[in-house]
């Protein structure tokens, strides 16, 4: 199997030999990212992998940012989109070898595919993010919201509990205090106001 395979490779002309080799180390790479991605190994290339694309600088429950960690604005030329671009470039000068005789229009067809192939991904990786940010929220926004004390509250702003508040769906524990009396678990209250971008103020209802 494997001689019939050198033989069918050997007799390929240089450029093929070349498309191929770049199709197949690319697919085995893509196919290694992909698996340690799934599960977890891998990084989701949100510190610079995937297209030039700032997820924006919404505030979360700790002031920071959105939920995913995007370490600035995702850069083009990564190694993820360098090994999608091959993938592309490989792939496309396989297949279209069939229609397409000229060398040079070949090439310019490769390499067209792999832009298409970066392209799809940062799309694809855009959307993706997209519904990462739906999880995210601004503390602001818990300001005249009823939620409930999950650790006890000191009074006088002596120290710090804790409320479960609801942004989006998504229930969020937040750090709280009180300028009254102290609150004890379970209880209804209301946030008055936000401090420090991160501790919320509140009062019984």
């Amino acid at each position: 199997m494997m001689t019939n395979f050198i033989d069918w490779f050997q007799a390929l002309p240089p450029y093929m030999r070349a498309y191929w080799t770049i199709a197949i180390a690319t697919s085995i790479i893509f196919l290694i990212q992909m698996t340690l991605t799934l599960i977890g190994l891998g990084d989701t290339d949100a510190g610079g992998d995937v297209g030039d694309f700032d997820a924006g600088s919404a505030e979360l429950g700790d002031g920071n940012g959105d939920t995913m960690d995007t370490g600035g604005a995702i850069q083009l030329f990564t190694i993820r989109n360098t090994v999608n671009f091959l993938l592309g470039v490989g792939w496309g000068g396989v297949c279209l070898s069939s229609v397409i005789e000229n060398r040079f229009l070949l090439a310019l067809a490769a390499i067209l595919c792999g832009c298409i192939m970066v392209c799809a991904f940062i799309i694809m990786y855009r959307q993706l993010m997209k519904l990462e940010g739906n999880g995210s929220y601004r503390i602001e926004e818990s300001v005249g919201q009823v939620c409930e004390v999950y650790l006890r509250i000191p009074g006088q702003r002596s120290g710090s509990g804790k409320v479960q508040i609801s942004f989006h769906g998504s229930v969020q524990e937040l750090p709280a205090q009180t300028e009254g009396d102290a609150i004890p678990s379970g209880t209804k209250v209301r946030v008055e106001k936000v401090i420090d971008k991160a501790v919320l103020i509140v009062a019984p209802l």
